[in-house]
């Protein structure tokens, strides 16, 4: 199916900016090249430029590459800009991602307080 990014078994952020006039074989070159990875297997792999208000996401179908763009109308991407080339996300990092939220989300457990009784 077209653009069915269910079929992704990893799912790949390019820390920092990417030249989003990449396109299909621009982008398939970095990620063979630049991170050592192969763009022919079932993995999604997601990059942004220096506005981060549109992505581009990369997937190899079996017979051929689907390139998936979006532009966000309002609002920014929370894109890592870390030292760091590629870095493996889970499924739930992606949906917080596309949510406009981090990737790491904090959680803060609070103490229980102890039960007053009359």
């Amino acid at each position: 199916m077209l653009g069915d990014i269910t079929i992704a078994k990893d799912i790949y952020i390019a820390c920092g900016y990417t030249d989003m006039r990449k396109s299909i074989d621009g982008l398939a070159a970095v990620v063979q090249e630049q991170f050592n990875l192969n763009p022919f297997t079932p993995s999604l792999y997601l990059f942004c430029g220096k506005r981060r208000d549109r992505i581009k996401c990369l997937l190899w179908e079996g017979d051929g590459f689907c390139l998936l763009y979006k532009r966000l109308e309002n609002g920014s991407f929370r894109w890592p800009r870390s030292e760091e080339d590629v870095k493996p996300i889970t499924w739930q990092q992606f949906r917080w991602l596309m949510e406009g939220l981090e990737l790491e989300q904090k959680t803060v457990i609070l103490p229980a307080k102890p039960a007053s009784f009359c």
